[in-house]
């Protein structure tokens, strides 16, 4: 950030520390208190000049401003008031104090201050904890701490951390290979060496280390971690050494905004509750570094500014505090552009002209010899039992191609079909993904989309999915499939399953062609979605359904110009149901279709019970396409890889063959 200043608190113009103490004396005189003098007060001073303020009143009056201050606020506020008016090191020294106080342990709050802190802020916060407890705060620590989440705590108390000037290329080279030793060649984990690598190197170097250890290892120094570390010592480590450092500032802020650090859950604003105290320390902390960075990353990542998530979950003389200290609403006309939606301008800007390289898991196998598996997969369907092992280690090692050579090679050697064998030797969840491997792509897609339609309900989730993301290529071959298999065109049958606006979106899209014609900006609007409610639906149809994926970016990138909001979060507002559901999709889909892909499975593995449907469906549609690149964005996403998820919530062969298609742990 350098010298930026990126704060939404500064110094208060024409301040006067006896007129604000006579103030806020009056504010409390008598009965009752005068709430919004003095959150008006203390919320638009920095914290030098509340210092002031606190010296003025015991001046005037010889009483304890902090003192009268707890006497007359109470809950939320007044933790959120008092916090305001101390010192930040005597408040972070309160909360550390609270976190280490009673039966058990706020490990999350020692992780996010203690990992944070600069050389100069650790010291003050030591100084200011001896002075207002008259304890040691490295003493306190390992006494309610242990093992080697409690030695690096201590390390990271002494505030030696190398300062960022110069940085020596030979020992990042020696950092990086002694870490990898560490961790990743070793039989076990030194944990001692990522303590001292991470507690004592300057974050430039730091930053560095991280680059190199990719460049070398093919892996990032995160997914090491992860794999390597466990429990509050990972958290604390990938706060320290990922999130603390080296993401975009005030990237760690805003995720510990919205979650614990380095976990998605549980949530600190939106939905069941608010985590008051996380958010009033993060609120406090950094209203005067950079919270305008925390708003920015927070309304580009999650398409609502923090301001109106602070507004709609909160109340009182609390909300009307926490939305001073945040400075601003970053959803209104001329507050958004140019911090957060330049940053989310200039993604689209870029990803209009990027080419990401997708890549599967599943690749066709070296030295393949279709007679040789057509004999092994005969040997192990024939006679009593069913070696299971077999069928998915040849079925998940081939691709496509091969597996439909083995097909042919079946048929002439045995005159029997595979499909039908397979289906006689193995059902469940594991037939489900064996056969759906074995199918065409195209007709297995086909397939899911009839599947989808039959019966007395409709899984407009499954028609959306695919509709919603094939290319035009894959939805020509569908619509063949389709019309092949079922001696019915793909346009007849949603047209008699489905209905209203979702039904002409789902034919536009499996039967119109992308629109070529691209230009390379969209400045006067012509493709920017406006008018009347009653063709809202039509007109993003005929933009969404028919315009090429470059061509959308153009268009999102001057949506967000023009309106200050993604065209995602106007759908979700300005729609509802299926209809909804199909245009985000293919919005999502736009902006990053393995990340699309990631959710899916997230959601399809999350919760009480797994809805195997569309994890085979996914996991099997994918997995020669760009399964390796939906990995990336499960584990970047969840901080869990897509092997641990599957691991956890799947079993027996149907895990096997799950994993053997996820092609590797990251």
């Amino acid at each position: 950030m350098g010298a930026k200043y990126r704060g939404s608190i500064h110094d208060f113009p024409g301040f006067d520390p006896n007129q604000d103490a006579e103030a806020l004396y009056t504010a409390m005189k008598g009965f009752g208190s005068d709430k919004e003098a003095i959150l008006d007060i203390i919320t638009s001073r920095s914290n030098r000049q509340r210092q002031e303020i606190c010296q003025s009143y015991k001046s005037l009056y010889g009483k304890d401003l902090i003192a009268d201050l707890k006497y007359e606020l109470t809950g939320k506020f007044e933790r959120l008031i008092v916090g305001l008016m101390r010192p930040p090191a005597y408040c972070d020294a309160k909360e550390i104090k609270d976190a280490i106080s009673g039966i058990g342990t706020d490990e999350k709050c020692l992780i996010e201050i203690l990992a944070s802190r600069t050389n100069e802020q650790m010291h003050q916060l030591v100084a200011a904890y001896k002075d207002a407890y008259e304890r040691d705060l490295e003493a306190d620590i390992i006494g309610d701490t242990s093992g080697h989440f409690q030695k690096m705590l201590v390390v990271l108390l002494q505030g030696t951390r190398e300062e960022d000037d110069v940085v020596s290329e030979d020992l990042v080279q020696q950092d990086v290979q002694d870490l990898y030793e560490a961790g990743e060649l070793k039989w076990g984990t030194d944990e001692a060496q990522f303590i001292y690598i991470l507690g004592n190197r300057s974050k430039q170097h730091l930053r560095l280390v991280f680059d190199e250890y990719l460049k070398t290892t093919g892996k990032p120094i995160e997914a090491s971690i992860r794999g390597e570390l466990s429990g509050d010592f990972e958290k604390l480590m990938l706060a320290v050494g990922f999130r603390g450092f080296w993401n975009t500032a005030g990237s760690y802020w805003h995720s510990s905004l919205l979650s614990s650090p380095c976990s998605p859950n549980p949530l600190v604003l939106q939905g069941l509750g608010t985590r008051d105290n996380t958010l009033i320390r993060i609120m406090v902390s950094r209203s005067e570094l950079d919270m305008l960075d925390i708003r920015e990353i927070f309304r580009t990542k999650y398409e609502k500014s923090l301001y109106s998530m602070i507004k709609n979950d909160t109340s009182g003389e609390y909300k009307k505090s926490l939305l001073k200290l945040c400075g601003g609403d970053d959803d209104a006309a001329g507050q958004f552009f140019p911090e957060a939606a330049q940053v989310a301008y200039q993604m689209w800007e870029l990803s209009a002209v990027a080419r990401v390289e997708l890549k599967g898991t599943v690749r066709p196998a070296n030295d393949f010899n279709p007679d040789a598996d057509a004999k092994a997969l005969r040997k192990a369907m024939k006679g009593l039992g069913t070696d299971e092992d077999t069928i998915i280690d040849i079925i998940t090692h081939r691709s496509n191609a091969q597996r439909q050579q083995i097909r042919q090679t079946f048929k002439s050697h045995f005159g029997r079909d595979l499909m039908s064998d397979l289906k006689s030797e193995i059902s469940g969840d594991l037939a489900r993904l064996i056969l759906g491997l074995m199918m065409p792509p195209a007709h297995y897609d086909a397939k899911q989309l009839k599947k989808a339609m039959e019966g007395a309900g409709t899984d407009e989730k499954a028609l959306i999915e695919i509709l919603a993301t094939r290319t035009n290529a894959e939805i020509r071959a569908i619509n063949e499939a389709y019309k092949e298999d079922y001696h019915k065109s793909l346009e007849d049958a949603l047209s008699s399953d489905t209905s209203g606006h979702f039904r002409r979106i789902l034919i536009s899209l499996a039967t119109v062609s992308e629109f070529l014609g691209l230009r390379s900006t969209c400045p006067s609007g012509a493709d920017t979605p406006s008018g009347d409610k009653t063709s809202l639906e039509t007109r993003f149809m005929t933009i969404l359904c028919t315009r090429s994926y470059p061509h959308l970016r153009r268009v999102f990138q001057e949506f967000i110009k023009m309106t200050n909001y993604d065209v995602e979060h106007t759908i979700k507002k300005e729609m509802s149901g299926d209809v909804r559901d199909a245009f985000v999709a293919i919005v999502q889909s736009v902006k990053n279709k393995p990340l699309f892909f990631a959710d899916k499975l997230y959601k399809s593995m999350k919760g009480a019970g797994t809805d195997e449907k569309t994890l085979t469906r996914i996991m099997v549609s994918r997995s020669e396409i760009d399964l390796l690149n939906i990995r990336r964005e499960f584990i970047e996403k969840y901080d869990k890889s897509l092997h641990q998820a599957i691991e956890g919530d799947t079993s027996g062969d149907f895990l096997k063959a799950l994993l053997a298609l996820c092609g590797g742990e990251d």
